[in-house]
């Protein structure tokens, strides 16, 4: 779609609560087609990542050939050799350090995503984690800006003084994140603790975490990626936790179902066909920063890239036997599927009508504070009519106080934000949407629209980083420094 086409399409997408599903543009980006042949949809079974637990993890990041499309081997970067990488299970309170080993041919930056995390284990872009090896990578990038720089191994420290909440972790190198995460370079990272585990919340085998991202592959069955797309690159082959439109059977009772969008640009718009009688079938119990203070029912989640989404499903309400496809409306894709089995039983879990009581608004702000995402003249992804320069800050905040922060854009935006997560208070001056509730740390902008936010940092010190979350945007210099003090 043509910039002048989008722009004028999103300009009119103004609204709040139950309206913001009707009028959410469709994703920016162009698609990048495959060259190899597609599998049928359905085939698959849905796998489900390796867990890792305790207070000292490695994980080695290295290529590794996968079984993706029947047939083809897909070379892909990897952490401990699958992806997603294994999920990495932590307690909040308990610190964990995360050792990365990096065997892959170039340098890597790990950033864990909802952390509240030091500077020095955020994941700043130009603190390369260089091949144990050297690698061809490091002479090709001996002449880029490097900070904090180890070679073979780092050890990223993680207190975890936060909630329970969903987080993942992915590459985060300066201009080079989006062909990384496309060739496989991410995990979820849970987060637990006493407050959500006293709920009667569905658990066990019946929590499952969903990374849907897309991809395109080239006909060797490698990875096809390219930089060229600039408003973002979208592949027509959708990946649940790595697999092509795969199939999970499910019982008929509850499920929690962690939903993240590790997409590169693109948006999903997600429905369940056939839906089950009364609607509604999707209950969100979680944000990007942990519980919800109450639930809250949708028909339909809309999902931008990096933002997450716990839901409560009930397969109890279909009929044993249906087939239940998990479908963007948006692009109209299919996603994945769900085969309800077996007979009807007993479900000992629940969804109260009290999530968290640890949930206030944040108080009056200090200040407030603009930040501008516009394309330039000569098409540089900007934030305040600035390229990213490392070093340079756009704000310093200070630590402990509570800041209004509003987001203006000319595009559509992902808008993440590190160290803390935040409140959406308004979209265009006026109410918030259905899927802003809670703790969020990554926000979607549309076009001609001003978000604005509240946020105050804690704990931490330092250097860390504002940018929009459509990878190709992010990698095009929209991102920005901030400095607290």
């Amino acid at each position: 779609m043509k910039r002048r086409a989008f722009l004028g399409l999103g300009a009119a997408a103004v609204a709040t609560g139950a309206g913001w599903a009707l009028l959410r543009p469709a994703s920016p980006g162009r698609l990048l087609r495959s060259t190899a042949p597609l599998p049928p949809r359905f085939q698959a079974r849905l796998p489900i990542p390796a867990t890792r637990q305790g207070t000292a993890i490695t994980v080695v990041q290295r290529e590794a050939d996968l079984d993706i499309l029947p047939g083809l081997k897909t070379r892909a970067w990897t952490y401990d050799g699958t992806f997603p990488g294994p999920t990495i299970v932590s307690r909040s309170g308990t610190p964990t350090v995360v050792t990365h080993r990096n065997e892959l041919p170039e340098p890597t930056v790990v950033h864990l995503h909802g952390g509240h995390t030091p500077a020095e284990s955020d994941g700043y872009p130009i603190d390369l984690l260089l091949p144990v090896n050297g690698g061809s990578g490091h002479q090709h990038h001996g002449d880029m800006m490097v900070g904090a720089t180890a070679t073979g191994e780092r050890a990223y420290r993680y207190p975890m003084r936060q909630r329970a909440a969903t987080l993942w972790y992915h590459d985060h190198r300066m201009g080079a994140t989006a062909p990384a995460v496309w060739r496989g370079l991410a995990g979820f990272h849970l987060v637990r603790d006493d407050e959500e585990e006293a709920l009667p919340l569905p658990a066990g085998d019946h929590d499952v975490p969903l990374m849907i991202a897309d991809r395109s592959f080239a006909e060797d069955g490698s990875f096809r990626y390219t930089a060229d797309h600039v408003e973002g690159v979208l592949g027509d082959v959708v990946l649940v936790n790595g697999a092509p439109w795969p199939v999970l059977e499910v019982s008929p009772v509850r499920y929690r179902l962690r939903i993240l969008n590790a997409s590169n640009a693109r948006r999903y718009r997600l429905a369940l066909d056939p839906p089950p009688p009364g609607g509604d079938p999707f209950t969100q119990v979680g944000s990007d920063g942990g519980l919800l203070a109450a639930p809250v029912t949708h028909d339909v989640v809309d999902a931008a890239p990096a933002e997450r989404f716990d839901v409560v499903v009930d397969f109890a309400r279909w009929r044993p036997g249906t087939r239940v496809r998990l479908v963007d409306r948006l692009a109209g894709l299919d996603v994945m599927r769900f085969d309800v089995t077996g007979a009807r039983q007993a479900d000992d879990s629940t969804v109260p009508a009290v999530l968290s009581r640890t949930l206030e608004p944040l108080g009056p702000p200090k200040r407030t504070r603009t930040f501008r995402f516009r394309q330039s003249a000569d098409g540089t992804w900007t934030i305040n009519d600035e390229a990213y320069r490392p070093g340079r800050a756009l704000a310093n905040p200070r630590l402990g106080e509570v800041e209004r922060w509003r987001f203006l854009t000319d595009f559509h935006h992902p808008v993440h934000l590190h160290l803390d997560p935040f409140q959406v208070l308004s979209r265009n001056g006026r109410g918030v949407s259905e899927y802003d509730m809670g703790w969020k740390d990554t926000v979607d902008v549309r076009p001609a629209e001003a978000v604005e936010v509240a946020v105050r940092f804690t704990d931490h010190t330092g250097t860390f980083l504002l940018h929009c979350h459509n990878l190709e945007h992010e990698d095009m210099a929209m991102m920005a420094d901030f400095t607290v003090e």
